[in-house]
Formats: C-alpha cells, sequence, structure tokens
C-alpha cells in the first residue's frame, strides 16, 4: 500500500469519528456543497488545508461526486525551501496541486500596521480571482472548529463585538463566488493526532512574517485565545463547545443591541410595545 494511501485509510477508518464524520456534517448542516459545484481547494501548505484536500478526495470516492475540484496553491513570495516542503508534501499524499504566483508577501513586508490581516484578505481576493479563472463558483479554506471559537472571542476582548467565521459567505467582490469552510466542525486537536500519527511535516503558517513561531508560541491575539481557552479547558471540559454553541443560541430578547445587514438595531426599538 502507497503512504498516501495508507493516509486516506486513517481519514476514513481511524480518524472516522475525530475528523470524516465532522466534515461530513458540516457539508450537510451548512449546505456547503451544491449539484454543479465547481470548488477551488485552496492549499496553504499548512496541515489544515493539506487534509482539507484529502478530505475532498475521499469525498469525490466515497461520497458526493456530483461536484468538481481544484486544487490550488498560490505562492505569496514563499522561500525555496518552503515552496518545495508545499511541493513534497502534495506529492507525498497525491494531492494534484495547481500554483500561481502573486507579490502578497512583497507588499505586506512594508505594512507596519496589522500585516497579517492585511496578508489575509489579499491572499483571499488572488484565490477568489485563480480559482474564478479555472471555472469555479467556490473556493474552500482550511479554518477549523478552533479557528471559529478564537475568533468570537477575539471579537469581544479587541473588537467589542459579537461575531464569528461563518461557515459559508457570497464574495463582496467576485460576482457568483462563495467561500466555505468545510472543517468547521473538525477540531484543531484531531488535526494534530491525525498528522502526527503520520509523522507530516506542514508549514506552520502561510506567511513569512510568522515562519518561526511554533504552533502554541508567539504573540498574536489569535494565540493567546488559544492559551486562554486551554487554560480552561482544564477546569471546564467542554468550553470550547459551550462558546461555539453559544453563538447558535442567541436570543435577542436578551441583547442591548445588534446590527443586521449594516443596520443598527436597539432593545428600545419596541420595548414599549411589548
Amino acid at each position: 500500500m502507497e503512504f498516501y494511501q495508507e493516509v486516506e485509510r486513517s481519514i476514513i477508518k481511524k480518524y472516522r469519528k475525530e475528523i470524516w464524520r465532522p466534515f461530513i456534517k458540516a457539508i450537510n448542516e451548512y449546505q456547503l456543497i451544491k449539484d454543479g459545484d465547481h470548488i477551488g481547494i485552496c492549499i496553504s501548505g499548512g496541515k489544515d488545508s493539506m487534509l482539507m484536500a484529502k478530505l475532498f478526495q475521499e469525498l469525490k470516492r466515497h461520497g458526493q461526486n456530483n461536484f468538481d475540484i481544484e486544487f490550488i496553491v498560490m505562492d505569496p513570495g514563499y522561500k525555496e525551501e518552503n515552496l518545495q516542503l508545499i511541493k513534497d508534501n502534495a506529492k507525498k499524499l497525491d494531492i494534484p496541486i495547481q500554483i500561481f504566483k502573486s507579490d502578497i508577501f512583497e507588499i505586506v513586508d512594508s505594512v507596519d500596521e496589522n500585516p497579517c490581516y492585511l496578508c489575509a484578505r489579499m491572499r483571499r481576493g488572488y484565490l477568489y480571482r485563480f480559482a474564478q479563472s479555472l471555472g469555479c463558483n467556490k473556493i474552500a479554506l482550511g479554518h477549523h472548529f478552533d479557528d471559529a471559537i478564537e475568533t468570537i472571542l477575539m471579537s469581544m476582548f479587541y473588537g467589542s463585538e459579537i461575531k464569528t467565521m461563518m461557515p459559508k459567505l457570497h464574495s463582496d467582490n467576485f460576482e457568483g463566488m462563495e467561500l466555505i469552510r468545510p472543517l468547521y466542525l473538525v477540531k484543531e486537536a484531531a488535526i494534530i493526532r491525525w498528522r502526527d500519527y503520520h509523522q507530516l511535516k506542514f508549514l506552520l503558517c502561510a506567511c513569512r512574517l510568522t515562519e518561526t513561531i511554533t504552533e502554541t508560541g508567539g504573540g498574536s491575539k489569535r494565540n493567546e485565545m488559544k492559551r486562554l481557552i486551554a487554560a480552561y479547558r482544564k477546569i471546564y471540559p467542554n468550553v470550547d463547545i459551550n462558546i461555539f454553541r453559544s453563538i447558535h443560541n442567541i436570543n435577542l430578547d436578551t441583547v442591548i443591541g445588534y446590527k443586521k445587514d449594516g443596520i443598527a438595531h436597539s432593545f428600545l426599538d419596541d420595548y414599549d410595545e411589548k
């Protein structure tokens, strides 16, 4: 059995409960795939997007086959050894990638404020454009369960609002394009176990600015949230699940204010009508 076949088998067998089922549940629960979709699977070179690529291959092989996929890698200015690592992993995992170049790192290197935010925004635009040129109507990103709950806390702590990373959304700038997040219900710990079981080495981040930061180290706001959640999980094991469920169960009768379609609403709007 080839190595990539062992990896595929582990997804369906060993990691069926932790990875495969949550992947399928997210697709069904959030209606991420429709008949006739042409999806650009965006691969950054990290563990999450590489696993997502293999999951889509298995979905085509064993489940739905009513859609088409492209495996897209953007080179935003990687060092040669990092780009080679992506190529080597794609070959090892039997993922037929298409690589295109951009100058994002060169642009972001000259920015002092929020370079990671700018990098993410620019990468998304390039990915939309390239995927659309291939005939795609959707792009898939590898954000997982932990990314979603970290975003909730970051919005509260640093943005004075409550919002999360949506499982899918329409593009504002590329007509007819959507973004989907099929790993939305897959926990990062399961992805790490899958990676380590196969002794795979991936890029830790798609951004050159954080190449030397470890998965749990560094001073980013997202890593602060990771450490905070990990600390609370020792006391309340289900704290991450409760945070996630909270964004699905917002009671507007107990909310002071909220926004809908960019318009602010207050509990006072209809207070005297009750």
